[in-house]
């Protein structure tokens, strides 16, 4: 049987492209290792396979990203492994020391376009730094995958260097239909998922709900600005039109997403990042059988043009988006979501998943 580590920088909680990747591997004879690093707030976890978490004295920053990777290092310098699976750019490094010292098979993940996120944007020094981390390493790996084709070829344009495209399609679901905390009155619901964090169309959405009646805004999740769009929320006097429920585990949520008419994922154009987004929220939102209005950006729009679930929103306006999204819900897309749904699933990815561990070089 042979053993792959599996590492990360998050507390392995919410991670869920990293559980179904570590639960194909598992299931189809792999011995997983999964790592990550403990905080304060991480709740207890289990699951099929051997879990890792590092409790570090730094929790962000140049500080944390260098601990992580020594303690990393030195983690996987004396355990036993066929392959390393390293989960974006800031495990990397780590990974890819052991990899040449041990003579180890090295899988890479990339989950975002790393050194365009956000939070690197405007700060050109660190940039540099990641820039210089993947532009020695990446054009060595020989086994990559990422979340989109978007991606995928931006690698392979700069770095000459072969990536494979794994979707971060959620399993198979079965519609289960929870209870909101609250009462809906047979009122319309759009939904919103995820990190709340800025450039996520939130604020847009929230200034939106002042030109809909009859209408409920959920938001799900929480982040950076949960605080200030609460704040913004009450503002404006809408309170009693959008509702914050808090992260919710993954059994509890997929009860409630399919209560919702429309979901959206409205990510603006922060840098090539989020210019090619292709968010696990829309899938979950497919999966749920609910339509999607999404951000005129290159990935979402052709899921939106190919699968026919919802639309591309029109404008940015809190006006004119609210028109969209009354003409969303008079149209039905019933037949289209069941047919996307039964493609946009993690089984479809995991055959090419497996072949890329079984060719790893």
């Amino acid at each position: 049987m042979k053993k792959i580590i599996v590492s990360v920088t998050n507390d392995l909680t919410t991670d869920q492209r990293v559980e179904k990747v570590c639960n194909s591997l598992h299931t189809n004879g792999y011995e997983v290792y999964l790592v990550g690093r403990l905080l304060k707030n991480s709740v207890n976890i289990t699951r099929n396979y051997a879990t890792k978490r590092f409790k570090l004295f730094f929790n962000s920053g140049a500080l944390f990203y260098a601990e992580y990777n020594v303690r990393l290092f030195f983690f996987l310098l004396f355990k036993k492994k066929d392959i390393l699976l390293s989960n974006d750019v800031d495990t990397l490094l780590a990974n890819y020391f052991i990899s040449k010292i041990q003579h180890k098979k090295l899988v890479f993940d990339s989950h975002e376009l790393f050194s365009e996120i956000p939070e690197l944007v405007h700060r050109p020094k660190v940039k540099k730094v990641w820039n210089s981390i993947e532009n020695w390493i990446l054009p060595k790996l020989k086994n990559n995958y990422t979340v989109c084709n978007s991606i995928a070829n931006y690698y392979q344009n700069k770095y000459n260097v072969n990536f494979k495209t794994i979707l971060n399609v959620p399993n198979k679901k079965n519609l289960e239909n929870g209870v909101f905390p609250f009462e809906t009155h047979q009122k319309k619901i759009i939904i919103y998922q995820g990190a709340v964090n800025i450039g996520r169309g939130l604020e847009l959405m929230i200034e939106t709900m002042q030109h809909l009646e009859n209408h409920l805004l959920v938001v799900i999740g929480s982040g950076d600005i949960y605080k200030d769009l609460k704040k913004k929320t009450s503002t404006l006097k809408l309170n009693d039109k959008v509702f914050f429920l808090g992260k919710k585990k993954p059994d509890e949520l997929k009860k409630l997403t399919p209560l919702a008419d429309v979901g959206f994922s409205l990510e603006e154009d922060f840098g090539l990042n989020y210019k090619f987004a292709l968010p696990n929220k829309i899938f979950d939102y497919i999966q749920a059988e609910v339509p999607v209005i999404v951000s005129n950006l290159p990935e979402m729009k052709q899921l939106i043009t190919t699968y026919k679930v919802g639309e591309v929103i029109e404008y940015r306006k809190p006006k004119l988006l609210a028109n969209q999204i009354k003409k969303i819900l008079e149209k039905d897309f019933s037949n289209e979501l069941k047919e996307a749904k039964k493609t946009l699933i993690w089984e479809n990815q995991e055959k090419k998943l497996l072949a890329i561990f079984k060719n790893a070089k």
